[in-house]
């Protein structure tokens, strides 16, 4: 018997009300926000219950979900006003809200009957006797914790129903299913309340402290300050895996990225679950492409977390870098005029006569191109536009559409590793 390939979602952050609009755009079918409460990211340029509307409005004319997160671990009096804030997430049209304390998922089941609740990859599920608990509760979808492996995955979906939600690309968390309190000690920002500082990305000196004397820095006999950083995630070449192992939502991390990373990586992951729904040739055939872009935005180092293995001293950031992104975000398409074959651009970095730059869009349109006949707002020929969100206009090549991005193609430098050690510096 055929078994028929289940299309997964692809499910991409929304940090504000413009990241939402920009992933619904580029293919997302679902997006996940925070409000202004409950939630774990505090600087992400939470919604408001006004944007909330709005978003939801733009997401559902387009056939999207919104779901909401609110993952953080309550402190005493923190419950108060809970339920009422997931009736009004309820009856806006709020898809489901994704919750990791108990007493906020008995809040939201016994307040707010009828909103959908999914369980935060904060909860550390890794096993089928915990999807089941949860679905006792009658929650729908579990997210699962990122230390779990693609074995597991397949174990999981053989033997249990409830619908699987797992990260498939973005930041690695150093602790476990992100539970830290590193934040808290270093900074007095309580991580698991929305408000980590990142400890486990700073540079640390290592020092050498022999028995009754003073510390000395070794900070320049190691390539790189010590660091319990990890690499991003990238499961863009996987994709088949996630897909025939049953997984029902492909979640991108990173509300507080950028319009360019969320486009970007959106697109990626929505050609390729329609690649390999078409056929596996067809995914194999843009893989390569696929892998490139994702490359084209800035980001980390890049691996498969533990899917395939626990991960090694080479999924950690130290040392000298082995690739780096060679593209910087510069403007998006606000219109085109066919009859001048001009387009109406909103830049976000400086942009010079003579640029080579690429354009893209939904449905991973691309080209490449120079930048022409620059133009101020009022009409004035410049050679160079310094200030963000400038009004510009150039001339193009072919059409561009409405919410096109724009890269500017810089060279670069990629470091890479040799068997010894030591590294060798190469002009991309």
């Amino acid at each position: 018997m055929t078994t028929v390939k289940k299309r997964p979602e692809v499910l991409s952050p929304a940090g504000t009300l413009e990241k939402l609009k920009v992933a619904v755009d580029y293919g997302a079918d679902a997006v996940f926000i925070g409000g202004q409460a409950y939630g774990l990211r505090s600087r992400a340029g939470n919604f408001s219950e006004e944007e909330m509307r709005e978003g939801v409005a733009y997401a559902h004319a387009r056939g999207s979900k919104v779901y909401v997160a609110a993952n953080m671990v309550m402190h005493e009096g923190n419950e108060e006003g809970a339920g009422t804030w997931f009736c009004n997430l309820r009856d806006m049209g709020i898809d489901a809200v994704i919750v990791s304390d108990p007493a906020l998922i008995e809040i939201c089941a016994t307040e707010a009957p009828g909103l959908e609740i999914h369980l935060s990859t904060q909860a550390s599920a890794t096993n089928v006797e915990t999807f089941q608990f949860w679905k006792n509760y009658g929650l729908t979808r579990v997210v699962l914790a990122r230390e779990v492996s693609m074995e597991e995955v397949a174990e999981i979906r053989r033997r249990t129903d409830v619908e699987i939600e797992a990260f498939v690309h973005g930041a690695m968390c150093i602790s476990y299913s992100g539970r830290c309190t590193l934040s808290n000690h270093m900074s007095m920002r309580d991580a698991n309340r929305g408000g980590c500082s990142q400890s486990c990305r700073w540079k640390y000196d290592l020092y050498d402290m022999p028995f009754g004397q003073e510390r000395q820095s070794i900070t320049g006999s190691i390539p790189e300050e010590f660091s319990m950083s990890a690499v991003d995630m990238s499961m863009i070449d996987h994709i088949p895996d996630m897909i025939d192992n049953g997984v029902d939502s492909l979640k991108i991390e990173g509300r507080m990225k950028s319009i360019h990373y969320v486009s970007t990586v959106t697109n990626c992951y929505k050609a390729a679950v329609d690649a390999y729904m078409e056929s596996p040739a067809k995914f194999e055939s843009i893989k390569e492409d696929l892998i490139n872009e994702l490359w084209k935005v800035a980001q980390r180092e890049l691996a498969t977390g533990f899917y395939y293995g626990t991960p090694s001293e080479n999924e950690q950031l130290f040392g000298a870098r082995r690739k780096i992104p060679q593209y910087k975000f510069v403007g998006e398409v606000l219109a085109f005029d066919p009859d001048h074959m001009t387009a109406t651009i909103r830049q976000r970095n400086v942009i010079l006569e003579g640029d080579r730059v690429e354009f893209y869009g939904p449905g991973f349109r691309h080209f490449e191109t120079f930048i022409k006949d620059l133009h101020d707002a009022e009409g004035h020929k410049i050679d160079r536009a310094p200030n963000p969100m400038e009004i510009l206009t150039i001339t193009v090549p072919q059409e561009v559409k409405p919410g096109d991005m724009i890269r500017a193609c810089k060279e670069g430098l990629i470091n890479l590793y040799q068997k010894d050690g030591s590294s060798e510096t190469i002009r991309a």
